[in-house]
């Protein structure tokens, strides 16, 4: 059984993160801020789990070179 909202065709999901973004009247400043916020966490609970095995030392300079590599990958893939 399928939900009465649904589509054959798929087209709300064939659009696109991209095309929501481009089309959205929201600050993208607030995108850039969660960005920053989410990569942060990400990359420290990384280089904690890291430094947990003894593969990286848990360091300001690790957490926040592998937030600026998170954050621009993100950007890069998610945004342009």
């Amino acid at each position: 059984m399928s939900d009465a909202g649904e589509t054959g065709g798929g087209d709300a999901d064939d659009r696109g993160i991209k095309e929501g973004v481009e089309r959205s009247s929201g600050d993208p400043r607030v995108l850039f801020a969660m960005n920053a916020v989410l990569s942060a966490l990400l990359a420290s609970t990384v280089v904690w789990g890291l430094d947990f095995l003894g593969a990286a030392a848990y360091s300001l300079r690790n957490v926040a070179t592998l937030t600026l590599i998170v954050f621009a990958v993100t950007y890069a893939v998610v945004l342009r």
